[in-house]
């Protein structure tokens, strides 16, 4: 009887200890040792601790990593010294100190931990942080956050200990294999404005710019993973640190210092089981410190090898390196500042916009004051070479106060970056204008005036001349009609010229057929964007000038919220210029033709819907306005812009055209890939050719970039489409449509696009019509048809009846023509 109790105890006392010791694989007290083989597993399973050899097998390592990936570790106890065989110990004292011992009982490592009232214990934490306490206060007696090795983990810092002096930095390996400290380090730099510096040794090798109250200023890409984490940057009488937490659901993350001098914020994706880099500091070669030195700005997307440039109002310091492309003496100013040191002073400042903020080594902070007292107080400071917000989490230009005393070093241009504003003499702020030379005697007049008339009749001659050869004689049929006055006001050449810094090439932030976009900031604060047109030899003054026309009478009569707004122009002299308003997250090619998945993942599924349905409302009120409607011409990514709702808004109008009956073939305007058959054949402009070029738009916001290596847009979307593998059209960035309902609008878009790029403008549905089917819930939509397509060139076949088919498919439609 006894017997048989026993056995039947026996199992139920070995399971309950095996759960026993399970419960507890995440605690190492007296009496539990770990040796090589066992492990500390984290009580949800993220993180363990054991040994490792990570290059030569007889170097054995006690560490922490992912247990999804155990090459990824994250904190190493004994890196100078290496245990030379797998008889390694790690066990904890009463007195709660963490001792590795080698197999002759020699303490190869310890946490030098005292000081328990009670027996301690150590815990590895979910967090990847092994912690030793005692069981009566609980209190942390030590942690492997406090020593850091290559790894910043979530809920770690880096910084310094203001009473202590201590200071928590990243350490790289000294190589792959050899976890030993290397020549790197990664920390918080106290100095000036809070900031992360990597160190080549002494050497300071590349700065993130100082904290903003979101970000780093020259890390703006740190907010487009605000789904994911949060930062934190602490600044206190006890410390001043830095650190950042994951969201809840957030994957593995982890901030790594490679042994080759680089920072990476790497995120573990489960679907490939491998990590991803989010981010990569030093990006390019003008995060190199000091690439250009005072007052230079580095610029990676220059035409010049050299990257550098001088600030305005700066010419090089030694002309001779720079030809050599060596831009680290810097720049000097070419005209002297008015200080006296009593208060009075004709000096302003320039704005140098989206830059990395420069060193603050040589800064003072007061985040107490307003950026217009900030400026008063540079003014009044002989010393104050410039200023800039030091907090700008209330939007609008920032608030509190940075002040530079020397020269601004490491200064790049960044997208997304701070504008800082330059000290400058009067004389650089000033628009210069030519002097007038007094004419000295009246035979000097009289001949000037003779001369200056026959170069003027002789000009005229040449002009009519070359007009009338290379200008199409106008049909009687078609009379030039004035532009009715525009109902936008104008301004004054002046006033752009300040709002842009006289158009400088840091205020670009887009590029056109008939001009060059700038961002501006009125008196007031409120940003635009400028388009100033140029003319180009390809274009006439009087083509670019009917562009200009044309762009300012129908941006003046059309209103809605899906088209850009127009609101101002300028005529002055030879100058052209459309003020729009601003659009905070610039074009939509931006978000969906980048190689960085991460930036096109900004736009999920959902937002991406909520595009192609504003888009959409915004050709069909083109289609509607001005009587008759109005032709775009021109619909492509990078012509819709995204506000700061991501918002999308129709822009560039400089090639529409109102609608009036007439046949005449206009010139072909349109972008290759977004251009009709019809249109890029023969000519023939309705519509129903903005129709396709939106179907082509709305299939690339659902696929993304493609390579050469992929197949054609339009038949890998037909044949998605015709197979019922509508997700492997979708942009690999963007998860999955949940719930089903999004997924069928997922269907439902490309069969609309599909719809929308058929060969015949008959075909293709009207916006209106496609407005109501992307709108509507109702599935009864026509099935496409085949698009004729070349599988090998990858182009649209044209028959020797296509002609004929769209002859007879288009003279029922109405033709587009000039407005002039």
């Amino acid at each position: 009887m006894a017997n048989s109790i026993l056995l039947v105890l026996l199992p139920l006392f070995l399971v309950l200890t095996a759960l026993s010791a399970n419960a507890a694989s995440d605690i190492l007290s007296k009496g539990r040792n770990i040796t090589d083989g066992d492990t500390l597993v984290s009580a949800g399973g993220s993180f363990s601790l054991g040994f490792f050899s990570s290059g030569l097998p007889n170097k054995r390592y006690l560490g922490i990593w992912f247990s999804v990936s155990k090459d990824a570790i994250c904190w190493v106890a004994n890196r100078d010294r290496p245990l030379v065989d797998t008889s390694g110990v790690l066990l904890i004292t009463d007195a709660g100190s963490l001792l590795l011992l080698d197999g002759s009982g020699q303490v190869v490592w310890s946490s030098n931990t005292t000081g328990a009232t009670a027996p301690a214990s150590a815990w590895l934490l979910e967090s990847g942080n092994l912690v030793v306490s005692d069981r009566r206060s609980s209190a942390v007696m030590w942690q492997s956050f406090d020593h850091p090795s290559n790894t910043l983990l979530p809920g770690m810092k880096i910084g310094k200990n203001l009473w202590t002096g201590a200071v928590w930095y990243l350490s790289s390996w000294r190589s792959a294999g050899d976890p030993s400290p290397g020549r790197y380090r990664y920390t918080t730099d106290t100095r000036g404005v809070p900031e992360n510096v990597l160190w080549d040794g002494d050497a300071e090798r590349y700065r993130t710019g100082p904290w903003n109250g979101l970000w780093f200023s020259g890390v703006p890409e740190m907010m487009t993973y605000s789904d994911m984490f949060t930062y934190e940057l602490t600044v206190s009488s006890g410390e001043i640190t830095y650190s950042y937490a994951a969201k809840p659901g957030a994957p593995f993350s982890r901030l790594l210092l490679t042994d080759g001098g680089a920072v990476q914020r790497l995120v573990w994706d489960a679907s490939t089981r491998a990590w991803k880099s989010f981010f990569q500091g030093p990006r390019d070669v003008c995060d190199a410190y000091g690439k250009c030195g005072a007052f230079g700005v580095c610029d990676a997307g220059a035409a010049s090898t050299s990257f550098c440039s001088c600030a305005r109002g700066f010419s090089p310091a030694s002309p001779a390196e720079w030809r050599m492309r060596d831009a680290s003496s810097g720049c000097r100013r070419n005209v002297t500042l008015d200080c006296a040191g009593n208060g009075t002073t004709t000096d302003g400042f320039l704005r140098l916009r989206g830059v990395k903020l420069a060193d603050t080594n040589n800064a003072s902070a007061d985040t107490g004051v307003t950026l217009e007292e900030c400026g008063a107080r540079c003014l009044a400071n002989c010393s104050c070479v410039a200023y800039a917000p030091a907090d700008i989490r209330g939007g609008g230009a920032g608030s509190g106060c940075i002040m530079w005393t020397d020269g601004l070093v490491d200064l790049r241009s960044v997208d997304g970056g701070q504008d800082i504003y330059l000290r400058s003499a009067k004389s650089e702020l000033d628009v210069i204008k030519p002097p007038r030379r007094p004419f000295r005697t009246p035979l000097v007049v009289g001949a000037s005036i003779a001369s200056i008339v026959v170069i003027l009749l002789v000009i005229l001659m040449i002009f009519f001349l070359i007009r009338r050869c290379l200008r199409p004689r106008i049909s009687a049929a078609r009379s030039i009609q004035p532009i009715p006055a525009p109902t936008v006001p104008s301004v004054e050449l002046c006033s752009m010229k300040a709002a842009t810094n006289d158009f400088h090439k840091h205020n670009i932030i887009g590029r056109g057929g008939f001009g060059i976009v700038y961002e501006g900031c009125l008196s007031d604060g409120k940003k635009v964007a400028v388009k100033r047109l140029i003319i180009r030899s390809s274009h006439t003054g009087d083509e670019c000038e009917k562009a200009f026309d044309r762009e300012v009478e129908l941006m003046s009569k059309l209103r809605h919220g899906n088209l850009v707004q127009l609101l101002a122009y300028c005529k002055d002299g030879n100058e052209r210029l459309l003020i729009y308003e601003y659009m905070k997250n610039r074009s939509l090619n931006f978000y969906i033709h980048g190689k960085n998945p991460e930036l096109r993942a900004t736009l999920n599924w959902e937002q991406r819907l909520e595009i192609i349905i504003g888009i959409a409302d915004g050709i069909a009120y083109l289609h509607k306005g001005l009587n008759k409607g109005v032709i775009h011409r021109d619909i492509k990514p990078s012509n819709i812009l995204l506000d700061g709702n991501w918002r999308p808004k129709v822009a560039d109008f400089g090639t529409a055209k109102s609608f009036i009956e007439d046949q005449t073939n206009p010139t072909l305007f349109q972008t290759p890939g977004y251009t009709a058959p019809e249109y890029a054949m023969q000519g023939y402009l309705t519509l129903k050719c903005d129709v396709y070029s939106f179907g082509v738009v709305l299939l690339e916001i659902i696929s993304g970039p493609r390579d050469r290596t992929m197949p054609p847009l339009i038949l890998d979307a037909w044949e998605s489409w015709n197979q019922n593998r509508i997700m492997d059209l979708l942009d690999s960035a963007v998860k999955k449509p949940e719930p089903d309902e999004l997924l069928l609008k997922l269907e439902r878009c490309v069969q609309i696009g599909l719809l929308c790029v058929q060969q015949l403008p008959d075909d293709r549905p009207t916006m209106s019509a496609v407005v109501t089917m992307l709108n509507s819930g109702s599935p009864e939509i026509n099935p496409p048809k085949m698009t004729m397509f070349n599988r090998r060139t990858g182009s649209l076949l044209h028959d020797a009846d296509f002609s004929k088919q769209e002859a007879s498919s288009i003279g029922t439609h109405s033709i587009t023509v000039d407005l002039t």
